[in-house]
């Protein structure tokens, strides 16, 4: 019977020693997320917009003369939809 006592006592120390290591995991945790003050944000760096510059000359090319615009869309001339979308046919 002397050995189950033994056999017991290892195991509650070895239980001990489980819950101290959790314990202290947890308070490490708790105290990193909760506790340390966050450094001061610094202020953002306003940038310069660029300045656009854009050339037209491109247009001025001679291969843009040759080009034809599209024909226009005849206007649909027949009557659109139903009355009633939803009776059935």
């Amino acid at each position: 019977m002397a050995i189950t006592f033994i056999q017991q006592k290892k195991r509650q120390k070895y239980l001990l020693i489980i819950l101290a290591v959790l314990i202290a995991i947890s308070l490490l945790v708790v105290w990193r997320m909760f506790l340390v003050k966050p450094e001061p944000v610094s202020e953002p760096k306003i940038l310069k917009k660029p300045e656009v510059k854009i050339s037209f000359d491109t247009l001025k090319n001679p291969i843009f003369d040759k080009l034809t615009p599209f024909e226009p869309i005849p206007s649909f001339s027949e009557e659109i939809g139903r009355n009633n979308p939803f009776s059935p046919y």
